[in-house]
């Protein structure tokens, strides 16, 4: 088994950024997905946003090539697991879709293998429950687009052995990212505090407090943010912010992180933001202007 065989589990927008820069930093990466189409079109992504960097003449056409060999891509499970030393789990954020990964995680990957998830709100000790190595179990939440932003969200299981935390912040520091390790509660620091804000701006914006633009450019110029909370719910996928405050809300117990009810509407009817076309904003193929979506205007 060598020292740098990475194996990311899943192929959609956060499994193609890992193995992306898990590949461009040296490590040979087995992409795993049960769809070929998913995997073929994981790869066209990656090099597309190479050839980007070359463009932008971060990287060289050598690093995009090197990057691309060191990517093999796997609809067979146990072939993609063989020579893993660290697993990084990217499937869709479902609480039974990601135990039944980290099953087969367990019985596929050698022995010594440490098994990351991906997750932004799923308890790591729950998954690491399902395992025979609880305690090479951990959170490896990396933030989208994951070649651009440099947190990686590291968190501990009640069982995580702590030679396992210090491989994974070394691991993460060698991708050049900047490792936060935090512990498995509910939303774990990230969400804990970021879906609360977003899910106050929908209630401002349900409420007639302000309107969309106005609530993202208050905390745009007001608060030095890159970008609105809506404009980041939107980004984020309107679904998923359901899906995490509903961990919340269960987790704690408590109703200040039931998601609003605008928000529960858009997702029963599919405006999800970005990757529908529609949420609070309206995106068009190849625009980069933001226009309200006419609900709220």
């Amino acid at each position: 088994m060598g020292q740098n065989n990475v194996s990311v589990i899943g192929a959609g927008t956060m499994g193609n950024g890992i193995a992306h820069v898990f590949a461009q930093n040296g490590f040979a990466v087995s992409l795993v997905d049960i769809s070929q189409q998913q995997l073929d079109k994981a790869l066209v992504t990656i090099t597309k946003n190479l050839d980007r960097q070359v463009q932008k003449a971060a990287i060289t056409d050598q690093i995009k090539n090197s990057t691309l060999g060191n990517i093999s891509l796997h609809t067979d499970f146990a072939k993609g697991l063989a020579n893993a030393e660290l697993v990084v789990e990217a499937a869709t954020e479902n609480t039974e879709l990601k135990l039944k990964i980290f099953r087969q995680m367990d019985e596929l990957a050698p022995k010594g293998a440490i098994l990351a998830s991906n997750t932004s709100s799923i308890s790591i000790t729950n998954i690491a429950s399902v395992t025979n190595r609880p305690e090479s179990v951990i959170g490896m939440h990396f933030m989208n687009p994951v070649p651009v932003m440099k947190l990686v969200e590291i968190i501990n299981g009640y069982a995580t052995a702590k030679e396992v935390t210090e491989k994974v912040v070394s691991i993460s520091k060698s991708l050049g990212k900047v490792p936060c390790v935090v512990n498995d509660y509910p939303g774990f620091i990230a969400n804990r505090i970021l879906m609360p804000m977003i899910n106050e701006a929908i209630i401002s914006l349900h409420e007639g407090v302000a309107g969309v633009e106005e609530i993202d450019t208050v905390m745009k110029l007001g608060m030095a943010h890159p970008m609105g909370p809506l404009q980041l719910a939107d980004f984020i996928g309107l679904d998923v912010c359901h899906s995490i405050l509903k961990v919340l809300q269960d987790g704690f117990g408590n109703p200040k992180y039931a998601p609003c009810a605008l928000l529960v509407n858009m997702v029963k009817a599919g405006k999800l933001g970005v990757k529908s076309g529609e949420g609070f904003y309206k995106y068009t193929a190849g625009s980069k202007d933001l226009v309200v979506s006419s609900r709220f205007i």
